[in-house]
Formats: C-alpha cells, structure tokens, sequence
C-alpha cells in the first residue's frame, strides 16, 4: 500500500476465528475497501484470537451435525446459509469449496501460530492461507503437519513452527488475548476494532468498511 503525507495512519484489532466463514468474507471485504481508501488510510492490521468452538475435540466434528447440534438448524436453513456465504465470498474474491470441507476442527493451535506469526512480520500471510487450507480446500487447520505446511508457505520457519507446536508456547497469550476481548464485549465474530474504541460488526461488504474507515479517518 503506498502512503502519502495526508494519509492517516490507524490501527485494525481483526478479532476473528479460522473457522468461521464470515470472518473469510469480512477479512476480503475490509482488504477491498483499504484499497479504495489507498492514499486517504494507512492501516496496521492485527489478528485477534476468538474460538467459536474451545471444546472442539482434536478429531473434530462433522460440519452439518455441528450446525444441528449447536444451533438447531435445518437441513434447508444449512444449505441456505452456505449459498448466502458462498455468494458473498465470491463477491469479495474468497472462493468457498463447501463440498470439500465436511468437519469443524479446535483451532487454537492455529492461533497460537498466528500470535507467533505477528511477532515474525508474516501475520496476515498466514492468516489468508488458513482461511484458504479451510474453506477452499477444505484441510485440517488442527493438524499439526498441515498447519507446520501452511506456515512454512507463508513465509515462516517450519522448524520453529513444529517447535511451537510440540510444546505449549504462546498459549497463555492466545487465551490471555481472548479473555481481553471477551471481556469488552465481543461475543460473536468478525469484530473489527478501529483505534481502540470503535467497533464494525460483522462480515460488511468493502461499501461499509470504507464508509466505516473514512469516517473515522477524518474524525482525527
């Protein structure tokens, strides 16, 4: 993104989960509207951890038993919502293969990748190419194999990734991180968290992240 002196720089809190796909097309969309607002907005995104699903099993859940279990949804109801997401990711170009991907999985160790990621320069890389492991070739995210792939992919060491993996390191962040915006208020995700104080909820479309952003842009 180039800058220019007029440009005014703001900080993105992206408070999101790998396995939820309106985080997929709200992460899309905040990306188009941040090119729209090239020159006007210089913006330091960072990857916030929530867990939609903490209890999740390591083997995982399959996908429509899990929407049945967890919100009583019907089999037309599941097949509606997929085509909505499907239709708004295809709009933000984020491609969702729902035939490949059939189970939920625990994603905290993803997270944990993701908080190392930050710290390494190459958050945002491996945060795109989760969201794609998962909704457009349907990988296992909780994989330690897989998620050493995706990160050595992204531009990270798969050495020091599988380390990270073997032990417990950064877990006390993630969850120290989750409690601290549990603790603010978000209970649902994407939250998008501008400055520090003004908050966009859901998977916008690029119109109302711009709206969003410039207005906050020119308020100083």
């Amino acid at each position: 993104m180039t800058t220019s002196r007029e440009s005014t720089p703001i900080r993105i809190d992206f408070v999101s989960d790998v396995s939820c796909p309106w985080c997929a097309v709200g992460l899309a969309s905040l990306q188009q509207a941040l090119k729209h607002l090239d020159g006007e907005v210089t913006a330091d995104i960072h990857f916030q951890p929530f867990e939609l699903n903490p209890q999740m099993p390591a083997e995982g859940e399959d996908a429509t038993e899990h929407l049945v279990r967890k919100y009583g949804s019907s089999a037309e109801q599941i097949d509606a919502n997929r085509e909505a997401i499907r239709a708004r990711g295809a709009a933000v170009g984020f491609t969702f293969n729902m035939d490949r991907r059939s189970r939920v999985y625990n994603t905290f160790d993803a997270h944990r990748l993701l908080h190392w990621a930050e710290l390494e320069g190459h958050q945002l890389a491996l945060k795109q190419a989760l969201l794609r492991a998962y909704f457009t070739e349907g990988e296992d995210v909780s994989a330690h194999d897989t998620l050493v792939r995706i990160a050595s992919d992204a531009g990270l060491n798969a050495d020091r990734a599988r380390q990270i993996l073997a032990g417990s390191e950064f877990a006390d962040e993630v969850r120290t991180q989750e409690e601290f915006f549990t603790s603010r208020g978000i209970h649902s995700v994407p939250a998008t968290i501008v400055n520090g104080q003004h908050l966009i909820s859901g998977g916008q479309p690029p119109e109302a992240f711009e709206q969003a952003l410039r207005q906050i842009a020119a308020a100083g």
